[in-house]
C-alpha cells in the first residue's frame, strides 16, 4: 500500500501514510474543509448554495 499523499511506502505505525507528517497533512486537509462527505439534506445545500453566492459577491471584477 502506498502512501495516499506522497506516494511513498505506507508504515505499520502510520497506515495508510508513511509518515506522521502524512497524516498530519491528511488531518489539516479534513479541518480545513479540502475533503468533504457529500450530503443530500436540503438544508445542507441551501447553505452551501447561500456560502457560493457570498463568495461571489465577494469576488466582484474590478
Amino acid at each position: 500500500m502506498t502512501c495516499p499523499i506522497c506516494g511513498k511506502k505506507s508504515d505499520s505505525k502510520t497506515r495508510p501514510f508513511c509518515s506522521k507528517r502524512c497524516a498530519d497533512i491528511d488531518l489539516g486537509k479534513w479541518m480545513g474543509g479540502d475533503y468533504a462527505v457529500p450530503s443530500r439534506d436540503p438544508e445542507d445545500m441551501e447553505r452551501a448554495w447561500e456560502e457560493a453566492e457570498a463568495q461571489k459577491a465577494r469576488e466582484k471584477p474590478h
